[in-house]
C-alpha cells in the first residue's frame, strides 16, 4: 500500500481543492468495508486497502483541522493524518465488529501528535505524559472556563487548569507563556554573516530519554491500544454500540439521543453505559497480565 497514489495537500494545490478531490471517494456501507477488510487481511490486496484509505481521507482531514493552532502547515498536518489513517487500515480486523472509522481516529490522533510534538521545540519526546496533555490541552481547557485573556493567567484560572490537568501550577504556566509567544523555527538563523550562520537547532543540546526507551513506550502504546479493541469483545452488541457511542467517537453520543435510539431511559443508559466500562477495564487488566505489561487503568 502505497503513500504516492494518495491525493496529497500542497500549498500550491490549495486545501479546497484538496478537499474537494478527496469528496470524490464515496463513502462506504458496513458490509463493502467489511469485504474489502477482509480482501486486505486475508489476500494482502493493495487495491481493496488503498479503498479503505481514500474513503476515510475525509476522516483524516477534519481530525487534522482541530490540530491548526499549533503554528503548523496545515498541509503537513492533513498528511500525517493519512500516514495514520494507512497504518490503522494496515492492523485493521474487520472481525472485532467495529467499523473503521472508530480504530482509526485513534491511529490518526497519535500521527498527528507525534509530528506536533517533533516539530515543537518546547516539548522534548522525554516529557512526561502529564506534559504532554498539558500541551494538547490547554487552549481547550482555558476555553472551558473562560480564561481568555492574554499574557499570563489569573492564579484561580492557573489553579483550576493544572487541578483539571493534574499537572503543577508552575508547569500550566510555563506551557501558556510558551503557547503564547511561538516556537521559533528550528531553522532560523542565529549569528552575524563575519561569524557565520548557523540553524537555531545546531545550538540545542539533546536532552531528551534515550532512544530505546522512547520505542519501548511507543510500542506499549501500540499495544495498548490494540488491547483496548481485543477487550471490546467482552461486551454484548449493545454495550459495545453505547461505549462507542458515548467514549470512542469525536462527537459523543447524548443520553438523551441514546435513550431515544434504544427506547430506554436515560438513566438506563448511564448504567449501560458505566457497567460496560466496568467489564472493559477488567478485561483489560486481564490482557496486560497476558502480556506482561503494567495493569492498565
Amino acid at each position: 500500500m502505497s503513500y504516492s497514489n494518495l491525493p496529497a495537500p500542497s500549498p500550491e494545490q490549495g486545501l479546497t481543492r484538496y478537499m474537494q478531490e478527496i469528496r470524490k471517494f464515496p463513502m462506504l456501507e458496513p458490509e463493502e468495508e467489511y469485504m474489502l477488510a477482509k480482501s486486505w487481511v486475508d489476500h494482502e490486496d493493495t487495491e481493496a486497502a488503498h479503498k479503505l484509505v481514500t474513503s476515510h481521507l475525509r476522516l483524516a482531514a477534519k481530525i487534522a483541522m482541530g490540530y491548526r493552532g499549533y503554528g503548523l502547515p496545515t498541509a503537513e498536518v492533513i498528511s500525517e493524518a493519512n500516514v495514520g489513517l494507512m497504518q490503522a487500515v494496515k492492523r485493521f480486523d474487520p472481525e472485532k465488529g467495529f467499523r473503521l472509522a472508530t480504530y482509526a481516529m485513534w491511529w490518526i490522533r497519535a500521527s498527528i501528535q507525534e509530528y506536533i510534538l517533533r516539530s515543537w521545540s518546547l516539548v522534548k519526546l522525554g516529557t512526561t505524559s502529564a506534559q504532554k496533555k498539558l500541551f494538547f490541552n490547554l487552549r481547550k481547557a482555558k476555553k472551558k472556563i473562560g480564561a481568555l485573556e492574554e499574557g499570563d493567567m489569573r492564579p484561580e484560572n492557573v489553579a483550576k487548569i493544572a487541578q483539571d490537568l493534574n499537572v503543577t501550577e508552575d508547569e500550566v504556566i510555563s506551557m501558556n507563556r510558551r503557547l503564547a509567544g511561538g516556537d521559533a523555527s528550528l531553522n532560523a538563523t542565529v549569528g552575524s554573516d563575519e561569524d557565520g550562520k548557523a540553524e537555531w537547532q545546531d545550538w540545542l543540546t539533546d536532552d531528551s530519554a534515550d532512544q530505546a526507551a522512547q520505542y519501548e513506550a511507543d510500542d506499549e502504546l501500540t499495544i495498548r491500544r490494540e488491547m483496548l479493541f481485543e477487550a471490546m469483545d467482552v461486551l454484548n452488541p449493545r454495550e459495545k454500540d453505547i461505549l462507542t457511542q458515548r467514549k470512542l467517537q469525536d462527537d459523543a453520543t447524548t443520553l438523551e439521543e441514546l435513550s431515544s435510539q434504544y427506547n430506554v431511559s436515560r438513566e438506563r443508559i448511564r448504567q449501560i453505559e458505566v457497567r460496560a466500562f466496568e467489564k472493559l477495564q477488567e478485561r483489560m487488566r486481564e490482557l496486560a497480565a497476558e502480556k506482561g505489561m503494567r495493569a492498565a487503568s
